[in-house]
């Protein structure tokens, strides 16, 4: 009879948890999780199933494992996960009660403190999510400029779960033609093709939205360009804010290249992990959500959890800690290190080809090529599950304001270990490496997602595109 140890039994005991999740998951949830990017798809088998806990920069899943974490909840935590001071103001809150019949005063500082930070701004309205933020703003430019058509930057994976700017992408299943007509699309740093769009529909289009920087930053003279075309045309500018604010320098970006958009949506790190996001723009355009106008009103924002106290006082104290403390120099300092050691690895293993970092230092991606030089899901699958089996659960190697040196220390000799077993590969084949099936892309058109090229936005490749399902949220 073979003798098992306690330890193996504890062990088997832990996965069979797992198992049974993820079992039940499946079978009461389309996916299997109740965010695409946070699916079994997106990442190894290795991979933790389920995150049970975490405490700054540390998680830990259901069978007791602990992870340093570079995705960061899709980048909505920015100081880090539990951070006590954000978590006290929260439950303060809590034992108050949070939804009320009237106004809290807590929406009224609420809104001056996000316009302390936001000045390009003159009003603000929260709501809960960065799809319902963006979907406002697009209603309310149709409703201020009179006009149907909206245009989308194509290079950029993901804006909102509505009609209008999921239409363009391949999961347009159950989207009338009639609604992604009205949708266009433009490149990024490309003034040319947004200025031969709007020549082609002349006194049609109500907004241009994109993210101010997402992979690569904004070409000289491209943001502003924009904004000069948009006001010649008459057609509002958004900028959609959910990852470079109160991540970016100044806090938006915005304000770090000096262009003003008419409307801007925030989220993700404004809460650290709640749920608060926020359309922020000028007067005269907010004004429409309200009566104060002899126009047609528009319905802007109006949802029942849209101001609840504990998440508007999660959010004072997060602005708090960033108007305080050095926060986002901090996330662009261990960006640096963490960049500068990853791609030593690189350079280190010849892979400087093959294994590419892009983005700003606090908010890096990384791209996965095969021996041809194309986008691999195969190959970025490994380089999660080596870096995993390390302890480092990295979608993307995004920063906070909890993560150590020595996390730093030891993400970079994970992915140096990572990159060796990745050389291996490329020169033997990847099947004595693999284990188990490969991640795949959010954005395919048919269920299996069998596409081994990832498909539409761009890495920072040159004359390549790959959407990688780590960037959705």
């Amino acid at each position: 009879m073979e003798c098992v140890s306690f330890d193996d039994r504890i062990t088997a005991e832990r996965a069979d948890i797992t198992s049974s999740l993820r079992s039940r998951a499946h079978a009461l949830i389309p996916g299997g999780a109740h965010t695409y990017a946070k699916g079994d798809d997106q990442f190894p088998v290795n991979s933790p199933g389920f995150i049970a806990r975490g405490h700054g920069s540390h998680v830990w899943d259901v069978e007791g494992r602990e992870y340093i974490e570079f995705g960061m909840g899709l980048r909505a935590v920015g100081l880090g996960h539990a951070y006590p001071s954000v978590i006290a103001a929260a439950a303060r809150e809590l034992e108050r009660g949070i939804n009320f019949t009237r106004p809290s005063p807590l929406e009224v500082e609420c809104a001056e403190s996000f316009l302390s930070f936001v000045t390009s701004a003159d009003m603000v309205k929260f709501t809960k999510d960065g799809s319902t933020a963006t979907s406002a703003a697009i209603r309310l430019a149709r409703a201020f400029t009179g006009r149907d058509m909206v245009a989308l930057c194509s290079d950029h994976p993901f804006f909102s779960y509505d009609d209008w700017a999921i239409g363009t992408t391949p999961m347009d299943a159950g989207i009338p033609s009639a609604s992604k007509s009205l949708t266009l699309t433009f490149r990024y740093n490309d003034l040319a093709s947004a200025e031969a769009l709007l020549a082609s529909w002349p006194n049609q289009v109500a907004a241009l939205i994109l993210e101010p920087e997402k992979n690569e930053p904004p070409a000289p003279g491209f943001l502003a360009g924009l904004r000069e075309l948009c006001t010649r045309h008459g057609t509002l500018l958004i900028f959609d804010e959910m990852i470079t604010g109160f991540r970016w320098p100044t806090c938006s970006a915005q304000q770090f290249y000096n262009v003003t958009p008419d409307l801007s949506t925030f989220g993700k790190a404004l809460g650290n992990g709640f749920a608060v996001s926020a359309l922020a723009g000028k007067r005269d355009i907010m004004m429409l959500g309200s009566r104060a106008h002899d126009r047609r009103r528009v319905f802007l924002l109006s949802t029942t959890h849209g101001a609840e106290t504990h998440a508007l006082a999660a959010a004072i104290e997060v602005m708090r800690i960033y108007r305080d403390e050095p926060v986002t120099e901090t996330l662009e300092e261990l960006g640096r290190r963490l960049r500068a050691g990853v791609q030593a690895a690189a350079v280190r293993h010849g892979l400087s080809n093959h294994f590419l970092l892009s983005g700003r230092a606090c908010n890096l991606v990384y791209a996965c090529l095969d021996a041809d030089g194309s986008p691999s899901q195969l190959f970025r699958t490994l380089f999660m599950q080596e870096i995993g089996r390390a302890g480092i659960l990295a979608p993307s190697f995004v920063t906070s304001y909890s993560h150590s040196n020595e996390d730093i220390d030891r993400a970079i000799d994970a992915t140096d270990h990572a990159l060796a077993v990745y050389r291996s590969a490329l020169e033997n084949g990847i099947d004595p490496y693999l284990k188990g099936r490969p991640v795949q892309p959010v954005f395919t058109r048919d269920g299996d997602g069998a596409n081994e090229t990832t498909l539409s936005s761009r890495i920072g490749l040159s004359g390549k595109r790959e959407r990688a399902g780590s960037q959705i949220a």
